[in-house]
């Protein structure tokens, strides 16, 4: 028999990759070119040649015990040191080598957060829609996800029910920014007032409350939207970044936390971290990857292609009459479904080979995730798709 919080899991398990699963047997019944699988949020822009090359550096010309060996568990000093002087140049803060640990992807350096900072019964909030996993993530180390709904119809946070929301037993938020599914940029404004919130609950309760931001999409912005450094406006800010959609490096599992001198109980908070990557079985991240971001850390996806999907998707779908919100982030495009239930909706796109993720999957059900992260041809190749199910969408009303 498996273990009871195991059990809870299998049950809810992701809907997301279930739906991309089912989008690789409808591929093989039907060839791949008739299917439009908006499923999954895995990048189909190359990695810049820069960081192909940058590996085949390290292999030509480092030390081959240095490059495949062990470390420390907070990742390689020189690498961890190189990225907190890039943080400082773009976003004016004060990071060194101690400051980071490197992790195995934005993923598991939430885990590793959590690890750190989650009692049994201890409160984590998250504004919903949120990324499905951050339920399990929490959870897993008997913490209690409680959800804050953002306002709609921008799908912004709400610092009043933010305030509501914040009990002796919060111990963190997370903040998603750019934000998955919504592909909505929090501003600074939203951001200043969360922070007040924050600040004046832990002198209402006496108790540290900890924002963690998870940054994979930081570098996935458009129309010069800009996406707040959260470390500059609320001191005890932990960050969490992923090069898998900056680098399109999604199988490579490489990321960092930045957890600032200036928080509360920085020495036992970063220690406990650095011993959390090692108890929970990472040891380290991986080591090859460490040196080619590190070697990399000024390269970027081209996101023209990324831009070029938004646009071309979102001006599809409106003037087919859907109600879609204008992603300015990351490569979702959130749509209201027309049908009163989402997931007979689901089952009507599913039936012209358009694979989607229904809103509930994000604890926001009334709502589609369409990931545009695909070629371009196959966003033009859907349009008869779409228009038909606009068409049966109307037929039902």
């Amino acid at each position: 028999m498996i273990s009871q919080k195991m059990e809870g899991f299998l049950q809810n398990n992701s809907a997301i990759r279930a739906m991309f699963e089912e989008g690789k047997k409808m591929a093989a019944l039907y060839g791949a070119e008739n299917v439009y699988d908006f499923s999954l949020g895995n990048p189909n822009v190359p990695a810049p040649e820069a960081v192909n090359q940058a590996i085949k550096d390290i292999l030509d010309t480092e030390d081959s015990l240095l490059v495949h060996g062990y470390m420390s568990n907070t990742g390689y000093e020189d690498v961890r040191q190189m990225i907190a002087e890039s943080l400082n140049k773009r976003f004016q803060t004060n990071f060194q080598a101690q400051n980071l640990i490197m992790t195995v992807g934005a993923a598991g350096g939430l885990n590793v957060v959590f690890k750190t900072l989650l009692n049994p019964g201890d409160e984590v909030i998250a504004f919903s829609p949120y990324f499905l996993e951050y339920n399990a993530y929490v959870t897993n180390y008997d913490g209690i996800l409680v959800e804050v709904p953002c306002d709609t119809p921008e799908f912004l946070p709400s610092a009043e029910k933010l305030s509501k929301a914040i009990t002796k037993k919060t111990k963190a938020v997370i903040i998603n920014n750019p934000n998955n599914p919504t592909g909505v940029v929090y501003p600074v404004e939203v951001i200043k007032k969360i922070a007040e919130v924050l600040e004046s609950k832990e002198k209402e309760f006496g108790t540290d409350i900890y924002l963690v931001s998870d940054e994979p999409y930081r570098e996935l912005v458009y129309d010069n939207a800009e996406v707040p450094y959260l470390t500059n406006y609320y001191k005890n800010t932990i960050v969490g970044y992923s090069f898998s959609k900056s680098l399109s490096l999604p199988g490579e599992r490489i990321g960092y936390l930045v957890i600032p001198s200036e928080i509360s109980d920085f020495e036992r908070v970063y220690g406990a971290a650095a011993i959390a990557t090692r108890i929970l079985g990472y040891v380290n991240a991986p080591s090859l990857m460490q040196r080619a971001v590190a070697k990399a850390i000024d390269e970027q996806t081209d996101i023209f292609y990324y831009d070029r999907n938004r646009k071309t998707l979102y001006h599809m779908l409106t003037g087919l009459g859907f109600e879609c919100v204008k992603p300015e982030g990351a490569f979702y495009l959130w749509m209201k479904t027309p049908t009163k239930q989402e997931n007979e909706f689901c089952e009507m796109a599913k039936k012209l080979h358009l694979i989607l993720v229904p809103g509930s999957s994000f604890q926001c059900p009334g709502y589609v995730r369409i990931a545009y992260c695909v070629s371009y041809e196959t966003i033009l190749r859907s349009q008869k798709a779409w228009e038909t199910l606009a068409e049966n969408c109307q037929k039902i009303r």
